[in-house]
């Protein structure tokens, strides 16, 4: 059982890409965001202190609501909270529904 939680471990860690900034979006947006909700850092990230970068696309209303978001790539730990944050937030209206892709990186404090 001990081995299986290290290895388990192990590929977690191995799965982490390096960082730069703290929850720091860095879009691809056609459209501003307005309001910008922060992801809560998850315990487990904490714990293990897990790093890495998430990137979500978010189908944008005319109204800048998000109406969904998908998960495009990053680490397991931190997707949920990427995209529970992204969800929230608030972007310029527009005359169509878009789909912006934002980029969400976490560093352990």
């Amino acid at each position: 059982m001990r081995r299986y939680a290290l290895f388990l471990i192990a590929i977690v860690v191995s799965l982490t890409g390096s960082t730069l900034a703290q929850h720091s979006p860095d879009s691809e947006t056609a459209r501003k965001v307005v309001t910008r909700v922060a992801p809560s850092y998850p315990e487990l990230a904490k714990r293990m202190h897990i790093e890495g970068s998430v990137k979500i696309e978010a189908m944008v209303r005319p109204n800048g609501t998000v109406r969904s978001t998908r998960v495009i790539g990053g680490n397991p730990v931190l997707v949920e909270a990427a995209s529970a944050a992204v969800s929230k937030w608030k972007f310029e209206p527009a005359p169509n529904e878009t789909a912006e892709v934002v980029q969400l990186t976490f560093v352990a404090q």
